[in-house]
């Protein structure tokens, strides 16, 4: 590398880490203003507890996703002031084409995607479960509670043969009622287990129904037997019966991966919100090669006005480019939709206009 490229790469990371060190104290004072409330009502906890168990995790959290802001705004603000200060035509006149010029950008645009897929298929799942564990404690109302803690009407395929079905079941005192279980010799019932009430046993893995009834299908005769307690095994835990997307952000992603395997398995119909999830962790890292190219494209040449104006334009395109990946991450939601092509949507359309500016630069 030639000392123009330690020069630019080094303006790289250093406006990069200043802008997302501005970006980070706004979220964490807007967060604080929006939940002081909620830490005032609780007066057992206390400012460390709140600092190292939340807002720790949530700087990871918000620093995660504000790295392709941070690195577009950074790459405008840097290169807009290369060309004000006629840098880069001096740069141009020494033959340097725009293709060599972009470098070090991809240089740094490579070190922050490395540190992005770290931080978003590993070290952000992690800090989310002691974020959102807390969040559940201190700041989620009831209902929210309520909605993690219920489970009605459910059904989940074991095997390729087993089935079963809750009617209702409470996650946090592992216990519900109305369950049944269903073994299939391919369309033909072979045993069918009912029981009024069912508790799992963390401690041994064992679950206790009871009122039960277990009906065996022969050829030419049924079998029925009945008890009013036993204990038995079953291949899932109550954590199995717990499909909330949000649950996806609290899973490092081979866990992820195993997860989403083994529901397939099991016939869980729609898994295309933890489908997101993955695909999301992987899709807005290499947009900052995307979001990089965008960046210099529009700060390469002086303009009238200045860093300003490329600034007000790079931010309108991020914020496009946002509101476009939230569209379709919820589209990718929906079942019997490809979740891939949608969450990798909004960066097949800036890659489009990053290559369109990218040419029409080097003229």
């Amino acid at each position: 590398m030639k000392i123009i490229d330690w020069y630019i790469l080094k303006r790289f990371l250093v406006t990069f880490m200043f802008t997302l060190l501005i970006l980070i104290p706004i979220a964490v004072a807007i967060d604080i203003s929006e939940k002081i409330d909620n830490f005032l009502e609780h007066a057992d906890l206390g400012f460390y507890q709140v600092v190292d168990e939340y807002y720790v995790n949530f700087i990871i959290y918000y620093a995660n996703t504000f790295m392709p802001l941070a690195l577009f705004i950074a790459v405008i603000l840097f290169t807009s002031k290369l060309s004000n200060n006629t840098e880069i035509i001096a740069i141009t006149n020494a033959k340097v084409s725009f293709t060599r010029f972009m470098y070090p950008y991809f240089i740094g645009a490579t070190l922050v995607t490395i540190l992005s897929l770290v931080m978003n298929h590993f070290v952000v799942p992690n800090s989310s479960i002691i974020r959102k564990k807390f969040e559940k404690e201190f700041i989620s109302n009831r209902v929210q509670k309520n909605d993690l803690k219920y489970v009605s009407d459910f059904s989940l395929q074991l095997t390729d043969s087993t089935y079963i079905f809750i009617r209702n079941f409470d996650t946090e005192n592992n216990s519900g009622y109305d369950f049944t279980s269903e073994l299939y010799d391919g369309l033909k019932l072979k045993t069918k287990l009912v029981a009024d009430n069912i508790r799992f046993n963390p401690k041994d893995s064992v679950f206790t129904i009871q009122n039960w009834r277990l009906r065996k299908i022969f050829k030419d005769r049924d079998s029925i037997f009945s008890g009013n307690k036993i204990d038995t095994l079953f291949n899932f835990t109550p954590k199995d019966l717990i499909y909330k997307s949000a649950l996806s952000q609290e899973m490092p992603s081979d866990e992820l991966i195993k997860f989403i395997r083994v529901s397939e398995k099991r016939g869980v119909k729609n898994l295309n919100a933890y489908l997101v999830e993955f695909h999301k962790r992987t899709s807005l890292p290499i947009a900052s090669y995307i979001l990089t190219i965008i960046a210099v494209a529009l700060a390469f040449r002086k303009k009238r006005g200045g860093t300003g104006i490329n600034l007000a334009i790079g931010v309108a395109i991020m914020f496009m480019y946002v509101f476009l990946m939230k569209i379709s991450e919820v589209l990718g939601a929906v079942a019997g939709v490809n979740s891939l092509l949608y969450v990798w949507m909004p960066n097949f359309f800036f890659g489009l206009i990053a290559i369109y500016l990218y040419y029409n630069a080097r003229k």
